[in-house]
C-alpha cells in the first residue's frame, strides 16, 4: 500500500452535502493507494450512500475535494468518473433489460471479448452476448456487471454490497479475483455487510458516523470491535422503560411467520408475536427487511413459507387482504402513506372509507371523536389543516401512525417510524407503542436506530444476509450486541 499523497489512486477530503436542511454529509475522507482494498463502513444513516453517489459522479458535494491520482476530480455524471478511472458495481445491475448482453456492452463501448473472459473467471460459464438480460438470473446479471467494470481496466473499482445475494462459490470467486486486481495495483472501495468477507479481502476499514468519516483502521484480527465500537460512538441519552427481561409470552401467537423466503434476498425468517407484545426487528440494509414487510402487509407474496393470524392460515393477495386480518401497516416512506394534498382530519379517517362510496366527511359522531381522539393523543400540528403535505415530517409521521390509532390496532407493522424525525416526536411514539401492547395490540417494529430497541421492545430478532440470525431479550439489547449480530459477527463467535 502506497503512502504519500502523490501515490493515492483516491483521496477524498472534507467532502460535504446537504438536502436542504437536512445535512447528510458534514466531514467525510477517503483514500485508497494502488493495491488496497479499502472497507467502507457505517450504520444505517451513516452517509455511506451519499458518498459513493458523490464519489461515483451521481451527485456534486457541497463542499471538499476529491483527487484521482493527484488531480482535482471535476466528475459531473457516472460516465465522467468511469474516464476518470473510478468503475462502481452497484447491489442492482445496471443493466437494459430488453437488450441482449452485446448491445448493452455497446452501450458502455466496453469490449464483448473482455467481459466474457472475466465472466469465466468469476465462475459463470456458457454465456452468450445473444443473451437477452431480461432472461438471466440475478446471480449472472451481478457477475456480468463486475465483469463489465473489470474490462474497463479501472483505477479504483468501487463495489456495493456486490456479494449480496450470490451463492457462496460465486462469492468465493469474486473475492479472489477483487483481491488478484488489487495485487496488479487497482484500488478498491468495498462495501459489504458481511465482516467475514471484509477480514478476508480487506487491508484497511473507513468508517463513516454521523456523516463524518471518525477513523482509518487496519484490518487485523480483533478489529471488529473496534468497528463496531466507532459505527455507534456516543449516543443521545434517552429514557428507557422500566422492564425486565422481555415477557414470557403463552397461547396462540397473533402472528406467526415460518421459514418466509423471497428470492433472492430472504431465505429463512421465522419468528412469533404474540399480543401485549412489541418485537424489534433489526437488519442493516439489504438484508431482507424490506421484503419481509412487503409479505406481511400484502404487498408481496412470498416465494415460500407460511403466514399465520391468530392460529389460521393466511395468504395475502393485496394489502386489503393484510388489513382485513388485522395487520396494520405503517412504511418507512410516508409519502407511500398519505394523501399529501388532503388534510390531517381525512388521512387519519381513511381507513373509515375503505370503499370508494364511501369517501366524503365523517358519517358518525363516534368516528370523529375517534379521530380527534388520534390527533389530541399524538399532539398533531393541524394548524395546516388544509394540506398534510405542510406538515412537517414529524407531524406527517405521527398522521399515519394516528390513522390506524383511530381506527384500532390488532397488529401493528412499523417499519423505521422515527428515521428523519427530531427526539422530542421520538419520546411521544415510544411510549404510544408501549401503551397499544399495553391494550393488547401486537406490535413488529424494524427501526434503524439501534438504541430504540430497548426503549420500546420486549425483544428482538436480527436479520442477515435474508435469515434470522439471533433473538435478543431487550434486557440484553445493547447496541454493541446488536450490531455484533446485525454484521454477522454472533455467527463468526459461533463457529471459531
Amino acid at each position: 500500500m502506497g503512502s504519500s499523497d502523490e501515490t493515492a489512486l483516491l483521496d477524498a477530503t472534507g467532502v460535504a452535502k446537504s438536502f436542504g436542511a437536512v445535512r447528510a454529509l458534514t466531514d467525510a475522507s477517503l483514500r485508497v493507494a494502488p493495491g488496497e482494498v479499502v472497507a467502507l463502513m457505517g450504520a444505517n444513516g451513516a452517509g455511506k450512500s451519499t458518498f459513493v453517489k458523490i464519489l461515483t459522479g451521481a451527485l456534486r458535494p457541497d463542499a471538499g475535494r476529491v483527487l484521482i491520482r493527484g488531480h482535482d476530480a471535476r466528475v459531473g455524471s457516472p460516465a465522467q468518473a468511469r474516464r476518470s478511472g473510478l468503475v462502481p458495481v452497484y447491489q442492482e445491475p445496471s443493466l437494459i433489460p430488453d437488450l441482449d448482453v452485446a448491445d448493452n456492452l455497446r452501450l458502455g463501448d466496453t469490449p464483448g471479448d473482455a467481459v466474457l473472459h472475466w465472466v469465466n473467471e468469476l465462475g459463470i460459464k456458457g454465456l452468450r452476448l445473444d443473451d437477452m438480460i431480461s432472461d438471466l438470473p440475478l446471480a449472472t446479471l451481478r457477475i456480468l456487471d463486475l465483469a463489465r467494470a473489470l474490462a474497463s481496466d479501472p483505477d479504483v473499482l468501487l463495489l456495493d454490497e456486490m456479494t449480496a445475494a450470490l451463492p457462496t462459490d460465486l462469492v468465493e470467486n469474486v473475492l479472489r479475483v477483487v483481491r488478484a486486481r488489487a495485487d496488479e495495483g487497482c484500488g478498491v472501495i468495498y462495501i459489504s455487510h458481511r465482516f467475514t468477507e471484509i477480514a478476508e479481502l480487506c487491508d484497511s476499514a473507513t468508517v463513516l458516523r454521523d456523516g463524518r468519516t471518525v477513523g482509518d483502521l487496519k484490518i487485523e484480527p480483533g478489529v471488529e470491535d473496534r468497528c463496531v465500537e466507532m459505527m455507534l460512538g456516543a449516543k443521545l441519552s434517552l429514557d428507557k422503560r422500566d422492564t425486565g427481561a422481555a415477557r414470557q409470552n403463552k397461547g396462540v401467537p397473533r402472528l406467526r411467520a415460518a421459514g418466509i423466503a423471497v428470492a433472492p434476498v430472504v431465505k429463512d425468517v421465522s419468528f412469533e408475536l404474540f399480543p401485549g407484545e412489541v418485537l424489534g426487528v433489526v437488519a442493516l440494509e439489504g438484508q431482507g427487511q424490506d421484503e419481509v414487510f412487503d409479505v406481511l402487509s400484502g404487498h408481496r407474496k412470498p416465494t415460500s413459507g407460511t403466514l399465520e393470524v391468530d392460529g389460521a392460515p393466511m395468504h395475502f393477495s393485496h394489502p386489503a387482504d393484510a388489513i382485513a386480518a388485522g395487520l396494520s401497516y405503517v412504511p418507512g416512506d410516508r409519502a407511500e402513506a398519505l394523501l399529501r394534498e388532503r388534510s390531517v382530519r381525512e388521512n387519519i379517517a381513511l381507513p373509515f372509507s375503505a370503499r370508494l362510496r364511501d369517501w366524503g366527511p365523517l358519517r358518525s359522531k363516534h368516528e370523529r371523536q375517534r379521530v380527534d381522539h388520534a390527533i389530541e393523543k399524538l399532539q398533531i400540528d393541524t394548524r395546516a389543516q388544509g394540506e398534510v403535505q405542510r406538515l412537517s415530517g414529524g407531524n406527517q409521521q405521527k398522521v399515519t401512525i394516528g390513522r390506524w390509532l383511530a381506527h384500532g390496532v390488532q397488529t401493528l407493522l412499523l417499519f423505521d417510524p422515527t428515521r428523519g424525525i427530531d427526539v422530542r416526536t421520538k419520546r411521544q411514539i415510544y411510549p404510544l407503542v408501549r401503551e397499544l401492547a399495553e391494550q393488547g395490540a401486537a406490535v413488529l417494529f424494524y427501526t434503524s436506530e439501534l438504541e430504540e430497541i430497548p426503549l420500546a421492545c420486549d425483544r428482538a430478532i436480527v436479520i442477515f444476509n435474508g435469515r434470522v440470525v439471533d433473538m435478543i431479550d431487550a434486557s440484553e439489547a445493547t447496541e454493541e450486541a446488536l450490531m455484533r449480530a446485525a454484521y454477522g459477527l454472533s455467527e463468526m463467535d459461533a463457529a471459531s
